[in-house]
């Protein structure tokens, strides 16, 4: 009953968080932040298409995450106090979150820093949060509870971004205020966790005579000197960073892409706009609730024909969507894919997170191993989002960047092909 408790609580920072990458990077933000910029804006004396600027900070942020992270998990695991990081991340995430009300067009350079602020605190608390699955579950309850973790953020956010809607259209609240109440939510539900979760379910030794600040580093070279020597983690590794190199961009620039990319009118009209707005946020709300599906299907058919075997089903209909995505130009085909999109988005990222629990080998030192699934994330995200926003900034056109997201998927799909099902080495780190 304890560990059911503790499970549940572990699941409830899905509903705590996941307003952020929902009203913050995918819904509301965007489309505030596409209608007071211009097509082309200055950034410290630079000009840059605004949805290209928006790839470029993000790929910092990341970029920054894939440093920090290497550092604190190992601390992390030595010390005892995952959740103290974890509570860190979230409190700075939160508070951006709040502090994006005062964005404006006038300080786009402090805007954009509190912006990147914002996705630091939530990928760097995720990291810890994801270290403790195979910590407080068995390997046979890993997908299910990985499953019901996204489940829950899925719903949890869209209850926000529903009421926030609602708020705005009758026009109760500013748009800005919205990101106030995603902090709050954040910051607030964030604690139900916090009282049920364990700092550290397996803490290991103390450090000896070794810098706290290289420690962290030298866990991470030893997860790769290890990983470099199992042939079905390091194959799906590989696999999982080339495919997160499209998964996080497409849904990180899905509603620039609508917004900019898609026919709602007569440009630059009250009409337009209005339809644009309503319109991409009952899409995104859409993709949330088909999620919630697609992440428990995923998780019933990973079980049926194995984790790989199912991520390969995802790929192939992830390359059909972006292969799609490059003719959309009316609003119904934007709905199309974007129900498309929910239905393998929960469900690639829920089953990702618990074949690499899976494929892990029995060690106390979790956060150091899901530290290199991270920065393994991350980079791809990074490499992702620069590449989507060279390409946009060069040609002018988003639509020439998912040619590239295909090619990734594609790559991706050959490489978890070579995935065998059985590990060679099974070994064991201390």
């Amino acid at each position: 009953m304890q560990n059911k408790k503790i499970q549940n609580a572990w699941a409830f920072y899905d509903w705590a968080n996941s307003v952020y990458p929902l009203v913050i990077t995918t819904a509301i933000f965007p489309i505030f932040y596409e209608e007071i910029t211009d097509e082309t804006i200055s950034f410290f004396g630079y000009s840059f298409v605004n949805t290209s600027l928006v790839s470029f900070v993000s790929a910092i942020s990341f970029l920054i995450v894939c440093f920090l992270i290497p550092m604190l998990s190992g601390i992390a695991d030595y010390l005892g106090n995952k959740k103290s990081f974890m509570r860190f991340f979230c409190y700075l995430g939160s508070v951006s979150c709040c502090l994006l009300y005062f964005f404006n067009t006038d300080s786009i350079e402090l805007g954009m820093l509190t912006f990147m602020f914002a996705s630091i605190g939530f990928w760097s608390s995720l990291v810890f949060y994801n270290a403790y699955l195979p910590e407080i579950a068995k390997v046979s309850e890993r997908d299910k509870l990985s499953a019901f973790g996204f489940s829950l953020g899925y719903f949890g956010s869209s209850i926000l971004l529903i009421i926030s809607l609602v708020l705005i259209t009758y026009e109760i609240i500013d748009v800005k205020v919205v990101f106030l109440l995603t902090g709050l939510w954040w910051f607030s539900f964030s604690h139900i966790t916090y009282k049920y979760l364990p700092s550290n379910p397996k803490k290991s030794q103390k450090l000896e005579n070794t810098s706290y600040i290289w420690n962290g580093f030298k866990e991470l070279k030893l997860v790769y000197n290890k990983v470099k020597k199992t042939k079905r983690l390091k194959r799906y590794l590989l696999a999982f960073f080339i495919y997160s190199m499209a998964v996080q961009t497409i849904m990180l620039m899905a509603v620039y892409f609508g917004k900019k990319e898609i026919y709602w009118g007569i440009e630059n009209s009250p009409e337009a706009k209005e339809a644009a707005r309503t319109g991409l946020i009952i899409s995104v709300l859409a993709i949330q609730f088909v999620a919630i599906a697609g992440a428990t299907i995923l998780s019933w058919l990973s079980g049926k024909i194995g984790n790989i075997s199912s991520l390969i089903v995802v790929l192939c209909m992830w390359i059909l969507i972006c292969i799609s995505a490059i003719w959309v130009t009316l609003p119904i085909h934007f709905y199309i894919i974007a129900g498309a999109v929910g239905l393998v988005m929960g469900g690639i990222q829920s089953v990702s997170r618990s074949t690499y629990a899976k494929f892990i080998p029995e060690t106390k030192d979790s956060a150091s191993y899901f530290s290199y699934y991270d920065v393994a994330e991350k980079l791809g995200i990074v490499v992702g989002m620069l590449s989507y926003g060279i390409i946009e900034q060069l040609t002018g056109s988003m639509r020439s960047s998912i040619v590239m997201l295909t090619s990734f998927f594609i790559l991706a799909l050959f490489l978890l092909l070579r995935v065998p099902k059985e590990e060679v080495n099974h070994l064991h780190i201390s």
